[in-house]
């Protein structure tokens, strides 16, 4: 019998020749991310007497969830954190301005094929995108990598989840994402490694394959991953700040749960309020009020999201007393939107443009709701509160839906605009 990806994956950082789900195992990560809650883990840090990091290259530190700055505490724990990278000489830093940490990541070459990425963040599974095991761990554990340079993680089982067929017109990956959170539940993969595999799923570009290892933290999962092809290897070309070396699942692999989807069936679909695994087809809840339309966060903030969405905008306006924010999740994609011109579609269809960054998912600024109103998001949670305002609630969607939205004040198919 062969071994998963996780498995192997782990054995190799672990030093050893094989593991077994369940078994405890000691590694060293290659990247250890934090962001904006690098301030509290600076305390713990130093706590446990920490006074310098190991190994200053491991380390990516980002500002991005309450950037800029909405408050004097904020502004003052990114000077806390800009003093302590200093001071350490640590050299990937992304200050206001540059992204969300996810997104940053993979554009930075940071996060590569066979390697292993620890975040302070629970949408670290994201990594996976680019054959990377991607797992959250928490600030204390964090504290402890920067101290002591390793960490014990168990060893999860796995779920395969392979995708055939092809998607349908004005369908996304966002779709598939919500369609099988809603069939396997909000708790069908806790602490599991999910593998990604299929035809549907080898088609897709990379940003469309991201909000998949993006999304399954929403199932719990404690890694995602997409087996790294020639379109991972192109990208990080001249990008990758280190040599890699892909490591890939047996044929013959045991998993704990396969299951098989027919892409070509999948319809847009919606979260509703208020959460994840609540999820029904969008023909269904058709013509539901909303008062404001957010397009960005580390699921769907890429430049080929906002391409889309300002194709379905495109020569319309901003519904009346309806509120449009599209924010890049990064400088990057913020300078390439400008130079194709989305980002004067959506100024010209009454949009407000924000600077890169984690904006209203986390519910600090730039967006946070009214009580009694309702966002259609292209985010990735709709929990009570999640964007700042518990008495509200938060439809989640594909960009391109989520587009049609604004310019009808009610959710809409995008093809209805026609």
């Amino acid at each position: 019998m062969g071994f998963t990806f996780a498995e192997k994956i782990l054995a190799k950082k672990a030093g050893l020749k094989r593991v077994i789900p369940g078994e405890i195992v000691q590694i060293t990560p290659d990247v250890a991310l934090s962001h904006d809650n690098t301030a509290p883990i600076i305390g713990i840090f130093r706590k446990m007497g920490g006074v310098k990091v190991f190994d200053t290259e491991m380390h990516a530190i980002f500002l991005d969830h309450a950037a800029p700055a909405p408050t004097t505490k904020h502004a003052e724990n990114h000077r806390v954190i800009r003093d302590f990278v200093r001071k350490q000489g640590i050299p990937y830093f992304f200050d206001v301005g540059r992204g969300i940490c996810h997104q940053v990541l993979v554009e930075e070459g940071l996060a590569l094929p066979g390697e292993v990425v620890l975040g302070s963040d629970s949408h670290t599974p994201h990594a996976g995108v680019m054959g990377a095991f991607g797992a959250g761990i928490g600030r204390s554990e964090m504290a402890s990598i920067w101290a002591l340079g390793d960490l014990w993680l168990r060893v999860p089982q796995s779920v395969k989840i392979v995708v055939q067929g092809a998607l349908p017109t004005w369908v996304t990956a966002k779709d598939l994402a919500l369609h099988i959170i809603g069939d396997l539940g909000a708790d069908g993969a806790l602490y599991m490694s999910v593998e990604w595999h299929g035809e549907a799923i080898e088609a897709l570009d990379l940003s469309q394959r991201a909000v998949l290892t993006n999304m399954t933290a929403e199932m719990g999962a404690k890694n995602s991953y997409i087996p790294p092809d020639q379109k991972v290897f192109a990208y990080l070309d001249k990008r990758a700040r280190r040599v890699f070396k892909p490591v890939y699942p047996d044929p013959n692999a045991d998993y704990t749960q396969v299951v098989e989807y027919d892409a070509s069936i999948i319809e847009p679909m919606i979260a509703c309020p208020h959460t994840v695994d609540n999820v029904r087809p969008l023909s269904e809840i058709t013509g539901t009020h909303i008062d404001q339309a957010f397009i960005g966060t580390c699921t769907n903030g890429r430049l080929e999201d906002l391409a889309a969405a300002a194709h379905v905008i495109s020569g319309k306006q901003v519904a009346d007393g309806t509120r449009m924010i599209v924010i890049p999740a990064s400088s990057q994609v913020y300078k390439e939107a400008l130079r194709k011109g989305y980002i004067e579609t959506f100024l010209n269809s009454g949009a407000v443009i924000e600077s890169p960054g984690c904006g209203p998912c986390m519910g600090n600024h730039m967006g946070v709701p009214a009580i009694g109103e309702v966002t259609i998001s292209s985010a990735n949670r709709n929990f009570r509160g999640r964007m700042g305002t518990k008495e509200s609630e938060i439809y989640l969607a594909n960009p391109l839906v989520v587009a049609a939205s604004a310019v009808t004040g009610v959710i809409t198919h995008p093809k209805d605009l026609a």
